[in-house]
């Protein structure tokens, strides 16, 4: 677990700290998928931050040496990270759902200062949500070894208070958004296949179902097995209370879990970039340029520049070809 936190860390935190370089030196209009896309990073990057202390704990054999404060905010951090993601993606596809349904109600319903004030709300009401982990949050001796250790609540053999609280966070805060986002994205896409019967741009309304699709298989990829996996590991405690041998095959599951949703602070700026069409451009910009200093690149790089202004001048070249096309009075 340390060796692969690591490699998230590595990898992650370039590419969050590119993106909100991007988002306030690169991103001139701001829209409303930009504003949650931002908060969305936002959130990767101070995880990732913290994530330190995670890669300390794991290296020193589960030994924790930082106090209980520590430990708490730690513990409440990593479960409120996982709603702040949740409940943005869910805000993203609203907003698609809205602009494709309810273009027009959508300016009213979501606009600028609303976009801002829901994703002000988000914070705090994901913060709530996590105020429960700080009070079974805790730190205990292991018999025999005096080793001090910041156990998750998923991990105590306690369980009543925790099985209860897992599924109350299951349900509200990801049963219900994964509901939101299946009934915006089959919508959304009903309305687009209807829109494509009619004469318009296809590779956007393509681009479109790509982009809700994405979102959806993101959501239920990640944050599925992360639940299910939770509440199994709670239910075998509860279930078998005094044999503890009986708990390792969720353990290990659980475990393995979070290795694999660290990864979600990797996919959400290459998320960005596939559901923010401006964001994907300027995110661009700074990978050409340092291709463009290699040798070899810049043939590569005004072939690319010939062929799309040659598809920018197709379309005029046909508007003009019919006038072009007709007899002339000599003739």
């Amino acid at each position: 677990m340390p060796t692969f936190f690591l490699a998230v860390l590595i990898l992650g935190l370039p590419l969050n700290l590119l993106s909100l370089w991007v988002f306030f030196h690169r991103l001139r209009r701001w829209t409303r998928s930009s504003v949650f896309l931002f908060n969305l990073t936002l959130a990767d990057t101070s995880w990732l931050l913290a994530l330190p202390y995670l890669i300390n704990y794991h290296l020193n054999q589960l030994y924790w040496k930082l106090g209980l404060p520590l430990c708490v905010v730690v513990r409440v951090f990593y479960h409120n990270y996982f709603y702040l993601s949740i409940f943005f993606v869910t805000c993203i596809s609203v907003d698609r759902y809205l602009a494709i349904v309810h273009p027009l109600r959508s300016l009213v319903l979501l606009g600028r200062r609303q976009t801002c004030l829901l994703c002000v709300l988000v914070w705090p009401a994901s913060l709530v949500l996590s105020i429960p982990v700080a009070s079974m949050s805790l730190i205990q001796t292991c018999p025999g070894s005096n080793r001090t250790v910041c156990p998750l609540y998923i991990l105590l053999s306690e369980t009543g208070e925790s099985l209860s609280y897992s599924l109350f966070c299951s349900i509200v805060g990801f049963l219900v958004p994964l509901l939101s986002i299946c009934y915006c994205g089959l919508r959304s896409v009903r309305e687009l296949r209807h829109l494509s019967r009619r004469p318009g741009p296809l590779h956007k309304q393509r681009r479109l179902r790509r982009a809700l699709s994405a979102a959806l298989v993101f959501f239920a990829l990640f944050y599925l097995p992360y639940h299910l996996v939770r509440n199994a590991a709670i239910v075998m405690r509860a279930v078998y209370p005094h044999e503890p041998a009986s708990w390792q095959p969720a353990d290990l599951a659980f475990a393995l879990e979070m290795c694999f949703c660290s990864l979600i602070t990797c996919v959400n700026p290459l998320f960005s970039c596939f559901m923010g069409r401006q964001f994907r451009k300027e995110f661009h910009g700074p990978f050409g340029v340092m291709f463009s200093q290699c040798p070899g690149t810049q043939v590569a790089s005004m072939i690319s520049k010939r062929t799309r202004m040659r598809e920018r001048e197709r379309p005029r070249m046909c508007s003009v070809t019919p006038v072009c096309a007709l007899p002339t009075s000599g003739s």
